[in-house]
Formats: structure tokens, C-alpha cells, sequence
């Protein structure tokens, strides 16, 4: 029952097919070398790679040679190493968990590449999946959180997801065969063996069947995914213009506002209480400002700007000059990103500069001084544009708000006989 069980799975899931060479990522644990067994007994030409992670001394050696054994005994060939984990992981600014995984799995790419096998599959089961959908949940999480363990991820494949632990290990004893255990799974010092060793047997004692129910609801979930994550494309289409800006008012539109903004903002690290914040923000004054370890998010006019937190400020942008005769064949550009000045009334070299409090100039079509500051405001810039915005100036007078407006008192006129053409452009 057991074989015909992941037979079914490795085919409604496509998992490989009869004649792909599987490398079995094997550390000597009951459900890897049920893996191992269960792939042969199904006829795969199978290879192994096993870690030796140094974290566990005398075991981690014991577990090593079990997996030497097994394989000579299997006819199976084994590819080792070792690794220094706890080193990249302080190298690395990882835990221990995470240094270990990003290390095995690099590794077992590069086994797979050389051996020619067509995936990688490892041993996480029906139970592992569960943890993690009662693990997310606890620490919060959308939708895809809820999926489970995905079967297939890129080259790496998991064939007994369809099993339970229970089934493993009947399957083991059937089979007379040995496997080694990591006495770290039976201490309740992590979360997730708090969830297996504590959480997991209460709900079982509240319905037997809890593993296999929450199981089949995360399978329910993943196709409800597959529905949800259409959905949420298209609206996060709808409410963002380029990148980084959320338009307020077409998010409001949308069916859940607060969906689209946790599918926008929770992968910049905006956690679930920030989330709220940033939604209640929406219906108050702008100017609000949210951080996450890596981005600022401000809450403007009509836009959720979203940058780079810690962002160094971009380089000093290039100012360019050239002159030019006022003929009759010269037309004005019109270009925002291009000044026109006469050049005869520029006395003075030309300073390009970060606009500053109290700066003042008159803006091309209107009469009288405007504060740089006042015209900004009026024309809607977010507090992220008003810090990136520069002026030209000549002495202490202001000839051009950069790429906005030149000042009417040094504009081309018909009295112009040479132009004075002003552009900048970033810092090569």
C-alpha cells in the first residue's frame, strides 16, 4: 500500500518519469532512507548525497557511516561532504537552520548537474507539510503560507508528501530495515518541534484524522491559490503606477484593499500589524511615514510611495552648457529637462544645487516670486521628489527649478542673440 501510494503521487504530480536518474538527498533518518528504499523498490536508478554538517559531533560522524553502509549494501553510489556551518552561518549573518539549508541545497544542485540526474528529491512527508501550514498560520501569513509544502520546487521534488510519519516508519519495519535518529528531533527547543512534539498530538486527540484533514484543506488551498493569485496580479496592475507608487484612490476601489496592500507591501517586510497602520492611514492626512528593516513607504497625496530605506543619496547629477545663436530657424524645446536662457543676462557662473528653505524664484508664465517650496507643493510633488530636487542658479538667484521650470527673468526673449542651452544627467 505504501509503494503504490507514492507511485500514484510521483505520477499525478509528474514528478520525473520511469527512466529519470533521481539523486535521493539521504542523511540516514528514517524518512530519507524510506525514500531511498521506496524509489528502488519502484525500479529508479537512484544516486545519494548525504551532509555531514559537523553540529552534532560523535552522531553526525555515526550518521555518516550509516549512510556509507547503506548505500554499498543498496548498490547505490554516494557523493559526501562536510561542511563548517556553524562558520558560514556567523560569516553569513544566518541561523544555524538556515545556513544549513542554504548549503545542502547548493550542493545537491551541483551533485545533480554532475551526475546527470533529472531532480533532486528529498524526503519531507505529509506531517512536515502540516507543521509548516500550523507554523505559518501562528506567525501570520497569506494565503500561499497556507499551502503547505510545495511537491515540486524548481529541480528539487518531494515524492512522500503523499504519506504520513506513521506510514513511514510501518513501511521501515516491514522492510526490517535500520535508520538512524537525530535526538535534536525529540527536543521541543525549536518551533517546529513544538508543533510536532506538543500541538500535533492534542489536535490528534481532538480528531485522529487531523494530520490528513489539515493536509487535504492546504491541497484545497493551493488550487484556491492558483484562483486568488490571478486575481491579485491583475489588481496590483490596477493600483500601481511604475514602480514603487500605489495609486490611493484605485486601491480603495478594489474588493480587499488590505489584500492588495499585503500582496504589494509584505514581501518588503511590512508585517501584519504595519499592514493595518498603513491601510488606516488611507483615510487621513498625508505625510505619514512606515518603515520595514528594508524600505520606507511614505503615505503621500494621492500615492503609497515606496523606496529603499537607508537609500545613500544619489550622486551629484552633471550639469551640461552649451551656447547657441539666436536664429531665426531656433525653436524653443519643449522639454521640461531643458532650460532656454538668454545668455547674455547669466553674469555669473552657473552652481547646480539641492533646492533649499527660503529659496524663491519667478516662474516662466507667471508674474512675481514664488517660494520653491510653495510651488512644489502646489504642483503635488511626495516628499521623496521635494528631497531629490535641485536648482540652477546663478549667484545667489535661481535660473532654473531642474527639469520643471526655468525663471522668467532669464528666458529667451526677441531681444535674445545667443542661447544658453542647460540639461543635467546623472553622474556617469
Amino acid at each position: 500500500m505504501f509503494v503504490g501510494k507514492i507511485r500514484k503521487y510521483i505520477a499525478e504530480k509528474q514528478l520525473f518519469a520511469p527512466s529519470d536518474k533521481i539523486l535521493v538527498a539521504l542523511s540516514g533518518g528514517a524518512d530519507s532512507v524510506a525514500l531511498l528504499r521506496v524509489l528502488r523498490c519502484l525500479g529508479y536508478e537512484c544516486v545519494c548525497a548525504h551532509c555531514n554538517f559537523r553540529l552534532r559531533r560523535e552522531e553526525s560522524d555515526r550518521d555518516e557511516a550509516f549512510v556509507r553502509a547503506l548505500c554499498r549494501e543498496q548498490d547505490v553510489p554516494l557523493y559526501v561532504t562536510h561542511f563548517d556551518t556553524a562558520v558560514y552561518a556567523r560569516r553569513n549573518k544566518l541561523s544555524i537552520e538556515m545556513a544549513a539549508r542554504e548549503l545542502r541545497y547548493e550542493w545537491f544542485e551541483q551533485i545533480r548537474r554532475e551526475t546527470g540526474a533529472r531532480v533532486t528529491a528529498v524526503a519531507h512527508h505529509r506531517d512536515d507539510s502540516v507543521e509548516t501550514f500550523l507554523l505559518n498560520m501562528v506567525r501570520g501569513t497569506g494565503i500561499n503560507g497556507l499551502k503547505g509544502i510545495a511537491p515540486v520546487n524548481g529541480r528539487v521534488v518531494r515524492p512522500l508528501l503523499a504519506v504520513g510519519r506513521k506510514e513511514i516508519l510501518d513501511y521501515l519495519a516491514s522492510l526490517e530495515q535500520p535508520y538512524v535518529t537525530d535526538r535534536t528531533n525529540l527536543e521541543d527547543v525549536y518551533a517546529r518541534n513544538k508543533v510536532r512534539l506538543n500541538v500535533l498530538p492534542m489536535l490528534r486527540e481532538i480528531n485522529p484524522a487531523a494530520d490528513e484533514n489539515i493536509a487535504e484543506t492546504a491541497g484545497r488551498l493551493t488550487e484556491v491559490a492558483e484562483i486568488y493569485r490571478h486575481a491579485i496580479d491583475e489588481a496590483c496592475r490596477r493600483v500601481t503606477d511604475g514602480e514603487g507608487r500605489i495609486h490611493i484612490a484605485r486601491l480603495q476601489k478594489e474588493v480587499s484593499p488590505q489584500c492588495v496592500l499585503f500582496e504589494l507591501l509584505h514581501p518588503k517586510g511590512f508585517n501584519a500589524a504595519q499592514l493595518k497602520d498603513i491601510y488606516r492611514s488611507l483615510s487621513h492626512e498625508s505625510g505619514r511615514l512606515f518603515y520595514s528593516d528594508s524600505f520606507v513607504l511614505l503615505r503621500d497625496r494621492e500615492y503609497l510611495v515606496l523606496r529603499l530605506r537607508n537609500k545613500a543619496e544619489g550622486k551629484m547629477p552633471v550639469l551640461h552648457q552649451s551656447l547657441q545663436p539666436r536664429d531665426a530657424g531656433f525653436v524653443i524645446p519643449r522639454d521640461k529637462c531643458m532650460a532656454c536662457l538668454d545668455a547674455d543676462k547669466v553674469k555669473e557662473p552657473l552652481t547646480l544645487r539641492k533646492w533649499q528653505s527660503g529659496d524663491r524664484f519667478v516662474p516662466f508664465g507667471m508674474k512675481g516670486f514664488k517660494s520653491v517650496r510653495d510651488y512644489l507643493r502646489d504642483h503635488k510633488f511626495s516628499l521623496f521628489e521635494k528631497e531629490n530636487q535641485y536648482v540652477v542658479c546663478v549667484g545667489n538667484e535661481i535660473v532654473w527649478l531642474v527639469n520643471e521650470r526655468p525663471d522668467g527673468r532669464f528666458c529667451v526673449s526677441d531681444d535674445t542673440r545667443t542661447v544658453l542651452l542647460l540639461s543635467v544627467s546623472a553622474e556617469e
